[in-house]
């Protein structure tokens, strides 16, 4: 991808203005000089606006082009509206989809743009933190930022079981092993995941209508490889430090698992109710 072309990064949150504020601050530290940020907020209380903007009124010679906080309100776990929200109020023209607890090192944007290639989705993968350490590093966030962290401090708290892994901190070369052969719904998560723009626009983004936790980041993935779009490995060299948190509600699980199962002998591409939906009433872009 060439350097002169916009990247969005979408980060979904919801009340964790604790790790929010990590995500932000590791993105404001990227070696890439040509992205933007949306913060696709789920309902967030004010807490979070309030921190988004005292992000937003630094005075700041490097970092995104744009730090743009998309809320929509509170009304349970709709991920995928906050998601095409996000995509609705971007600039860009690759996108970069991020939870909004998971720390990205200061190479992110320019890995991805490095690997980005057209015909492809990138999925990226994550380094999973313990509670105890999740819970130290954001205490000591004004000493060294846990993206900052070096690659030996992250070996060391791999032999201390503090993480489940580590060597994919390694970068490898961006080259054909990274194809996969087919497109397998069960290993991608939306928490670090790239698709070109107009993909994500032909698709009409998330399907809206999953509700409640999972599967509505495999759904847009069959979706978009009924366009052809194929997978590309993103791991040793995107990789995000995933900070603990308590399992969320999974009680709509099986039933979304189900309609993925059923929507893999369909020839659906279209969400029916997705990008084109938006903006929507009483959400709030500033």
């Amino acid at each position: 991808m060439k350097n002169d072309m916009l990247i969005s990064v979408i980060v979904t949150t919801y009340n964790r203005p604790d790790a929010l504020s990590e995500v932000i601050s590791a993105l404001l530290d990227q070696t890439d000089a040509n992205f933007e940020v949306i913060i696709a907020d789920d309902g967030s209380s004010e807490s979070t606006r309030k921190m988004i903007r005292s992000f937003q009124r630094l005075d700041r010679t490097c970092g995104p082009k744009r730090l743009v906080h998309a809320w929509q309100p509170d009304d349970g776990f709709r991920a995928s509206a906050a998601r095409n929200m996000g995509v609705y109020a971007s600039h860009g023209d690759y996108l970069i989809f991020l939870d909004g607890d998971c720390v990205p090192r200061p190479s992110f944007v320019e890995r991805h743009r490095l690997i980005a290639e057209s015909g492809f989705m990138v999925s990226g993968s994550r380094v999973l933190l313990s509670q105890k350490l999740t819970q130290n590093l954001l205490a000591a966030r004004q000493t060294i930022p846990m993206h900052m962290r070096s690659i030996t401090y992250w070996f060391m708290q791999r032999l201390a079981g503090n993480v489940n892994k580590v060597l994919p901190l390694i970068h490898f070369p961006n080259n054909r092993l990274r194809h996969y052969r087919s497109v397998r719904w069960n290993r991608i998560k939306s928490c670090n995941l790239a698709i070109w723009k107009r993909d994500f626009v032909t698709v009409n983004g998330f399907d809206e209508s999953f509700v409640g936790w999972g599967h509505e980041d495999a759904d847009l993935v069959l979706r978009l490889a009924r366009l052809d779009v194929r997978r590309k490995g993103g791991a040793f060299s995107t990789e995000v430090f995933h900070l603990w948190h308590k399992e969320n509600t999974r009680a709509a699980e099986s039933e979304n698992r189900k309609r993925v199962e059923e929507r893999i002998k369909s020839k659906l591409v279209e969400a029916a109710i997705g990008l084109r939906s938006h903006p929507q009433p009483h959400q709030r872009i500033e």
